[in-house]
């Protein structure tokens, strides 16, 4: 069977992908036709069909395809032995989702170069995976079965600094273990997953409407990124057209959603480097946005403007004050850039090379920074008219870098907004009604493509035969760019790593799940 063969197709697949059933065996070699077409891996999960498992693989492209821009391969495996070929020597994300489906569904990833365990922590006990549908209550967490795996360095000179999994500051936890020599940083380990919250397990059994709640709170600062995604996954499924005027004003929610978001990076980020006031300008403007958002849609983080079938706003924002806010944040900007210290301690710092980011898989800013032109808003656009594509004038890959892109992607989605304003001319829009959902069929699956502030969302959902979600996969860009910042870290002083973590600034709730 060629890689294109219909011969086989898996049933019940929206409208955007193609999608196939192929053998364990034949993975590798479908894989690699795939990567090497210039395709990414965006997501691997596990499945539960009750008399079976079921590994789902879906590849999208980038850059502008006509057709086949999303492409499926489904595994299914005997519940006996459910064992699939690794394929982490093809593609470094494709390895860490099969340590993930390893933990949660107990499916083995045979030859994985490196098989330790990733979200269940060692005092979970072996033998239980709390995503089979006979898991169960989880039985009684004991001592750990053995220390977790970090790697040594050994030399003259050298120690361990261990920061974490609890912070000093409001934020959620992670540990993070620094090995140095003088305040030279060698080589930097995240331990992750201990705020895993079994989000995917909760959406199970819930009808659409009851699961927006739910996709709102995935990442409390990316409520519309990821109800969008949810939400055209839906639309996908059930083959539901929605208003190009509704396709507007959800675009006009992403982007002020990457608006406050952004201005408060830049703050923190000047706060890293003791220019506090230029913190507490940015904060000031983080505020006005914020209120302008609860005009906008009834919530300061957006929440309740996306629902399957369209999106409601209460106001249009007003170009002209966003325009006068730009102002303010370029000003704020400036002058960050022209003092001389900032400028040094962000010029160089932490540099993620432009094969790094491509090995590694990373999205979003963290990519753009690097050189690559990877974003869904074009290569997965949800607007039948995209919009145009930033351009950005620093792309090398450090701190610097990573500061300008948000700046750039300020001013572009401050005049996006404009244009989608314009062309809606005060179309807020009405409550859309309650998607018909199928009843007595053989179920469907959908997948929603987005790109959030943090970079692209995926959401692969399956209805089952009366219409609730038998499963929601999410990838929040937090899974992808995690293990990035170890290999931007590496030589970077240890003074350096609050203000390298902050111009990454990863989700912790998103990657942990």
């Amino acid at each position: 069977m060629t890689l294109h063969d219909p011969a086989r197709p898996a049933a019940a697949a929206g409208r955007s992908r193609t999608t196939r059933i192929i053998a364990p065996d034949e993975l590798p070699r479908h894989a690699q036709a795939l990567l090497g077409g210039g395709y990414r891996i965006a997501l691997v999960a596990g499945h539960d069909d009750g008399d079976a498992l079921r590994a789902v693989y879906l590849f999208t492209a980038t850059g502008e395809r006509d057709a086949e821009s999303r492409v499926e391969l489904h595994v299914p495996l005997d519940p006996g032995h459910p064992h699939v070929p690794s394929l982490a020597a093809l593609s470094f994300p494709a390895g860490r989702f099969e340590r993930e489906m390893r933990d949660l569904f107990g499916i083995v990833p045979d030859n994985h170069p490196l098989p330790q365990r990733l979200v269940r922590h060692f005092h979970w006990p072996r033998g239980w995976y709390p995503m089979l549908a006979e898991a169960g209550d989880p039985p009684a967490f004991g001592d750990l079965d053995e220390p977790y795996p970090f790697r040594t360095v050994e030399g003259p000179g050298v120690y361990e600094i261990p920061v974490g999994p609890v912070h000093a500051g409001m934020i959620e936890p992670g540990h993070f273990r620094f090995s140095v020599v003088g305040e030279t940083i060698l080589n930097l380990k995240a331990r992750l997953w201990f705020v895993h919250r079994g989000i995917e397990k909760l959406f199970q059994g819930r009808r659409v409407v009851e699961a927006l709640e739910l996709t709102e709170r995935v990442s409390g600062d990316t409520a519309v990124g990821h109800t969008l995604a949810f939400c055209l996954a839906i639309e996908d499924a059930l083959g539901l057209d929605v208003p190009r005027a509704a396709g507007q004003r959800r675009a006009v929610a992403c982007e002020l959603e990457r608006l406050y978001n952004h201005i408060t990076d830049l703050g923190a980020l000047c706060n890293d480097v003791a220019h506090s006031i230029l913190n507490s300008q940015a904060q000031r403007i983080r505020e006005q946005l914020l209120r302008l958002n609860e005009q906008v849609t009834g919530h300061r983080l957006l929440r309740g403007a996306i629902r399957p079938g369209g999106a409601v706003l209460r106001v249009l924002p007003d170009p002209s004050l966003l325009r006068t806010i730009a102002e303010d944040i370029a000003e704020v900007v400036a002058l960050a850039l022209e003092h001389s210290v900032v400028r040094e301690r962000f010029a160089g710092t932490a540099i993620l090379t432009r094969q790094q980011a491509t090995d590694i898989g990373t999205l979003g800013y963290v990519a753009r920074a690097s050189g690559l032109r990877i974003d869904a808003r074009y290569d997965h656009p949800f607007l039948s008219t995209p919009i145009p594509r930033p351009e950005h004038s620093h792309t090398g890959g450090d701190v610097l870098a990573r500061f300008c892109v948000r700046a750039e992607e300020i001013a572009h989605s401050v005049e996006v907004i404009a244009g989608l304003v314009a062309e809606l001319d005060g179309d807020l829009g009405s409550a859309p009604p309650t998607p018909a959902v199928p009843s007595g069929g053989p179920g469907s699956s959908g997948v929603g493509i987005v790109e959030g502030w943090r970079g692209t969302i995926t959401h692969r959902i399956e209805l089952d035969a009366g219409g609730r979600l038998s499963r929601v996969k999410i990838v929040d860009p937090s899974f992808f760019n995690w293990p990035a910042l170890p290999v931007a870290l590496a030589d970077t002083i240890v003074p350096d790593f609050p203000l390298v973590n902050k111009s990454f600034n990863l989700s912790y709730a998103g990657n942990d799940l």
